[in-house]
């Protein structure tokens, strides 16, 4: 312990005492002038044309913006306090409030993410991972592709952060096999960098690649009773994502080319691993049937039975057979995410009940009115931008009840705006805030910020230019016109 101590000495902040206060104080202050501004502004009168109830609701929104964008309070703790805080302040009564906890799309993301569970906690999506690479990758740019397809293809039909955090281990075991150096390796940028793209495109797929789609087809539902199919949303959603895997990896091998002549000792590895592992379990074999029924139902019998009905009914089989316990399931469930659907749709329908959200986009978009084209653009450049900094189901909730007021002035499909503000949510690549896969592959240490932010911001580019021609020349094709 002494030792301890000569080697790290104390360090005494010589700064003025009341610097030191401030410093260590400055959460609590932001807090203190939070509170502040909302209470000076609910004092305050309505803006003419705005009911008390509708005033009070954007002030609301306003600081749960705030607080999701600082990071103050955890995003589900944020949701619930704005949940709290609708009928205290009048906005909207607590009987209906509350009710909104009950709306499907709650149920159906707690069931997806079981259904992802069962597979990590079984083994079975790390088995795939390594047959995957072991087969298919014998040169490095098709070990790269097979971990860039992998990781979306996985993005299909888990989370999104579920598949990078499957995937970054194997990766790592590669590298190491390979004696890639940190920070030098391009052959290792490019390997990380496919894990993370791989899941970001993949994710905007289908219902069951992250939070924000289920949200906003639950916001959608409540708004207007209009709803999407899973196949309805992968149909509008592949157009995009199938360029974005070709373009996506001939981006990601010109930014990071090859260094390395051979990956054999790499697959040699992989080999090892699948030997260890034996046959599939009875486990495996199960929820890879479970599974594959599950996707099937929610494909062709989704809109008679509900998704979030089939998504139940397949976790309740994997519970009868014994494949998952419930501590496994506490072990692997993003239960914030959870928390935070319910007061991301009360807040949605108070501002809509409100007449906030029509306030607000008649004072701040109405200049788009004349062109729905230009309402798309500027929404979905919107969303695409706002997710770089905050949650991809913040923004949702943040953007779609202002987005479904605006549809329903201009007279637009308002499946299509579900879809502007959905599916860009989902395409953030600059930042590692901005999505958890690019958080976990910045943190393997062989990656710097700007290898992740230069690619980054010219992906995003391409994807949203994608979006925009999808929208324009290929959605009116399956019934979703601008």
């Amino acid at each position: 312990m002494a030792q301890e101590l000569i080697d790290k000495p104390l360090k005494i902040d010589t700064r003025p005492l009341w610097l030191i206060l401030l410093d260590r104080t400055a959460r609590y202050q932001v807090f203190a002038g939070l509170a502040a501004v909302c209470i000076i502004l609910f004092r305050l009168s309505p803006p003419q044309g705005l009911a008390p109830a509708g005033y009070h609701a954007i002030i609301l929104f306003g600081a749960t913006v705030f607080l999701w964008v600082s990071g103050l309070l955890p995003i589900a703790v944020t949701a619930l306090l704005s949940m709290v805080l609708i009928p205290l302040l009048g906005i909207m009564d607590a009987k209906r409030t509350y009710a909104l906890f009950g709306n499907e799309a709650v149920f159906f993301i707690l069931g997806a993410f079981i259904l992802a569970a069962a597979m990590t906690g079984s083994g079975l999506s790390a088995r795939l991972a390594r047959a995957m690479l072991a087969r298919f990758g014998k040169t490095p740019k098709r070990l790269a592709f097979t971990v860039f397809l992998l990781s979306a293809v996985l993005s299909f039909c888990m989370s999104e952060h579920a598949v990078a955090a499957m995937m970054f281990p194997v990766v790592t075991e590669i590298s190491e096999s390979l004696g890639l150096e940190k920070m030098k390796s391009r052959y290792a940028k490019l390997l990380f960098m496919a894990i993370a793209w791989g899941c970001i495109i993949g994710g905007i797929a289908t219902f069951l690649g992250g939070a924000r789609a289920p949200l906003a087809v639950g916001m959608l539902r409540e708004s207007s009773g209009l709803d999407f199919t899973f196949f309805e949303w992968t149909l509008a959603a592949i157009v995009i994502v199938g360029p974005l895997l070709v373009l996506g990896f001939l981006l990601l091998a010109r930014f990071f080319p090859p260094d390395v002549e051979s990956v054999e000792e790499g697959r040699r590895f992989l080999n090892r691993k699948r030997l260890e592992a034996g046959r599939m379990s009875y486990g495996e074999l199960v929820v890879a049937t479970v599974m594959t029924v599950t996707i099937g139902c929610w494909m062709f019998l989704g809109r008679e039975t509900g998704l979030a009905a089939i998504a139940i009914l397949a976790t309740a089989v994997l519970f009868a057979l014994r494949i998952v316990s419930w501590s496994m399931i506490e072990e692997y469930v993003n239960w914030g995410i959870i928390l935070m659907y319910g007061g991301a749709l009360a807040l949605a329908s108070a501002l809509e009940k409100s007449g906030a959200a029509l306030w607000l986009v008649n004072k701040g978009l109405g200049i788009f009115t004349p062109s729905p084209f230009a309402v798309i653009a500027v929404i979905s450049l919107v969303s695409i931008l706002l997710t770089e900094c905050i949650s991809h189901a913040a923004v949702v909730a943040i953007l779609m009840p202002i987005g479904m007021t605006l549809a329903k002035g201009i007279g637009m499909d308002l499946r299509v705006m579900t879809l502007a503000i959905a599916l860009p949510a989902g395409l953030a690549y600059c930042l590692p805030m901005g999505t958890p896969a690019t958080a976990i592959v910045y943190a393997s240490g062989f990656l710097r910020s700007r290898d992740i932010i230069a690619p980054g911001a010219l992906i995003m580019l391409v994807s949203w230019f994608l979006f925009l021609t999808s929208a324009w020349f290929v959605w009116p094709l399956i019934g979703l016109s601008i």
